[in-house]
């Protein structure tokens, strides 16, 4: 399989892309940090024994200004995507009151205006897949129902919002035969969360989630359209 992991330099998507070398997918690993990204690939292809991560520095704030460079730096790694993980992710916890105008666009940029811009500008790639598939990373916090903290009411609403995507576009690409889905992380021990929540230690590490996640994108996703998935045992 081709997949293509954003936020792929560290934390959860650095983790899975090693997982995935194991299984000598074809791997293009799209973050902006271009040394730390680099480091990563080293490491998939040793795991591998040859050549099957390729990197892509890409910022995916430049989506929403100029979404066909992006699209050509993909056309010349890859003529197909089978699956897409929105992984990248934006947390500024702070009280309402303190928020200016431009951190909340940010954070809804990242966690929902860039996956759309991404999974639209990859559907030429996806639909020449027979096994295309579309994962997106929400969050608990996300989640109605779910325990909620102070501090984090934009970055909770930007991760609803990718909820609800989630679920409007697997309806939306069923003809076409590409199943979106979603999975809602409860806390797992990452540096953004070690920003949002110094001193909190998590019950998950990031090399667990990294194993789930491996699994969900070549096996699970399979079994699910529509969905969003709640993948914790607690919630920070």
């Amino acid at each position: 399989m081709t997949i293509l992991i954003t936020g792929a330099s560290r934390g959860i998507g650095a983790e899975l892309s090693l997982q995935l070398a194991n299984g000598k997918h074809k791997l293009i690993l799209v973050a902006r940090s271009g040394e730390d990204l680099r480091k990563i690939a080293g490491e998939c292809n040793q795991i591998a024994g040859s050549e099957v991560a390729v990197t892509l520095r890409y910022d995916l704030k430049d989506l929403l200004l100029d979404d066909h460079t992006f699209v050509e730096k993909l056309g010349e790694v890859t003529d197909e995507v089978d699956v897409l993980v929105n992984n990248a992710g934006m947390l500024i916890r702070k009280p309402l009151a303190e928020f200016k105008t431009d951190e909340m666009r940010s954070v809804f940029d990242i966690n929902v205006i860039a996956p759309a811009q991404l999974t639209r500008r990859c559907l030429p790639f996806l639909m020449r897949s027979s096994e295309a598939s579309v994962i997106n990373i929400s969050s608990m916090a996300g989640m109605p129902g779910s325990r909620k903290f102070p501090g984090l009411s934009v970055y909770s609403a930007s991760k609803g919002a990718m909820t609800t995507m989630t679920e409007c576009l697997a309806e939306e690409f069923k003809d076409q035969n590409i199943r979106v889905n979603g999975l809602a992380f409860g806390a797992v021990q990452t540096k953004m969360l070690d920003e949002a929540f110094p001193g909190y230690v998590a019950n998950t590490s990031a090399i667990e989630m990294g194993q789930f996640l491996a699994w969900f994108v070549t096996e699970g996703w399979r079994r699910f359209n529509g969905k969003v998935l709640p993948v914790s045992d607690s919630t920070p």
